[in-house]
């Protein structure tokens, strides 16, 4: 039936060529073993990424005899004694060093290594977009995210650097504030890049120094070492810390009859350490993304893609592999119904994740520029919503409305209480589009 357009036939080469590291169709059933012991290995190796392998329909039926397929071993790439030599001496050099950290192959023990490094070197250390769980936010080092909305206090820091370290991240257009930050291709800044992917070294960015190590086996080797006196820049580290905990506090006000930032401020003291936030796309990740205080590895899930309707998905996912944990997961109304029918998965595996939906009826990124680029002249943005507690229950979950900020401390302790996945549903004003310009401030462009 192949090339005879057959019932949902696709050429999945050219589908998902585009979007993940390898695509293989198996024509031969005695080669499933080899097959997908190397998609394990193409999908982990460097920076991790998806592999599709298309199985037709006769592979199905096929009997065939075939070894055994061994576990994939996974190659570790390291830094080199002369390189971390190198990366000591600029750092020596250095009035101005400043911390960027970012993408995958970290884990706790990195983590915590990574901490060890800025003590000793007194080092000013920054998150990538959506990767703000790789550093304690309340340690005096962190100075803050980088990512959308930057701190302008951080993002002056970061320009007038004199070297950054980049560890594990990319520097892509949301990081670097759309190749601000780091100029592209040579930055202004001595540039040290540290990644996994030596295909990503020298790729968008000229590195002074390249090290083609993942940020596991980089920080375990760096951690050894010590500057050799006091840092000069160490007094400033501090300030940058302090610009931080400014920045990441909450508005106490704001349009309409609830208040995101006294919200925030609630579930910033009341969820443990080890909570879950995920979260999908659109202007209410602001408020996660800058307000809540990150103090633990494998504390976050949100796409660095953008990727709408993430959030319910990801939090399931998150509940069931940490049963023991509180797993919150945040949706704009129109984030939620991209993928919200996953509730009903939630409920079906008795997965008890609370689902916080800030519904302020439109489309709000894309209504917000809307009214910046064509102010009044908005179009397909408006949303006609479902009663979102009311669908919980349908679910079979429970489900809470919050009309005003006094609401929601109950509302959200009678989620937990229930026992149950929850949807608590915040009805905000739209014109409290971000956390410091409304709706009609951007319109009006004051």
């Amino acid at each position: 039936a192949k090339e005879r357009e057959a019932f949902q036939e696709v050429d999945y080469k050219r589908f998902f060529g585009d979007i993940a590291k390898w695509v293989v169709e198996i024509d031969d059933a005695s080669r499933i073993p080899e097959f997908v012991t190397r998609a394990f290995a193409v999908a982990t190796s460097g920076r991790p990424g998806p592999v599709v392998i298309s199985l037709p329909e006769d592979m199905l039926t096929s009997v065939v005899e075939a070894p055994v397929a061994l576990p994939h071993t996974q190659v570790e790439t390291r830094a080199g004694e002369a390189e971390l030599d190198a990366l000591e001496k600029l750092l020596a050099k250095s009035k101005r060093p400043f911390v960027i950290l970012g993408g995958t192959r970290w884990d706790a023990e990195a983590v915590a290594q990574m901490r060890t490094i800025a003590e000793a070197w007194s080092l000013p250390v920054g998150c990538s977009f959506r990767r703000q769980m790789l550093f304690d936010h309340l340690h005096p080092n962190y100075a803050g995210d980088v990512g959308i909305g930057i701190n302008p206090k951080l993002a002056t820091a970061i320009k007038q650097a004199d070297l950054v370290l980049l560890i594990g991240g990319r520097m892509g257009e949301m990081p670097s504030s759309d190749y601000t930050l780091l100029k592209s291709p040579y930055p202004a800044q001595t540039l040290v890049h540290v990644h996994a992917d030596s295909g990503e070294l020298g790729r968008v960015y000229r590195p002074a120094l390249a090290i083609n190590a993942s940020p596991s086996a980089f920080v375990d080797a760096f951690a050894k070492r010590k500057p050799a006196s006091a840092p000069v820049w160490a007094a400033e580290t501090p300030k940058l810390h302090a610009a931080y905990l400014d920045w990441s506090t909450p508005p106490e006000s704001g349009p309409g009859p609830v208040q995101m930032g006294p919200i925030m401020n609630y579930l910033e003291k009341m969820l443990p350490d080890d909570a879950i936030l995920t979260n999908g796309a659109g202007n209410y990740a602001t408020w996660v993304h800058r307000f809540h205080r990150f103090r633990r590895f494998a504390t976050q899930g949100a796409p660095t893609s953008g990727s709408m309707g993430y959030g319910t998905p990801a939090a399931v996912a998150a509940k069931e592999l940490f049963p023991e944990r509180t797993v919150v997961a945040f949706a704009g109304d129109g984030c939620f119904l991209m993928n919200g029918q996953e509730f009903a998965t939630a409920v079906q595996y008795d997965l008890p994740i609370i689902v916080v939906v800030v519904n302020n009826g439109i489309y709000g990124t894309i209504r917000m520029h809307q009214e910046r680029e064509y102010p009044g002249r908005v179009v397909a943005t408006d949303l006609k919503n479902p009663d979102f507690a009311a669908l919980a229950r349908a679910y079979g979950g429970h489900g809470e409305t919050v009309e005003k900020t006094a609401d929601f401390a109950p509302a959200f302790e009678r989620a937990r209480a229930s026992g149950k996945p929850a949807i608590v549903e915040i009805r905000l004003d739209p014109e409290a589009i971000t956390p410091t310009r409304t709706m009609t401030q951007i319109r009006d462009k004051v």
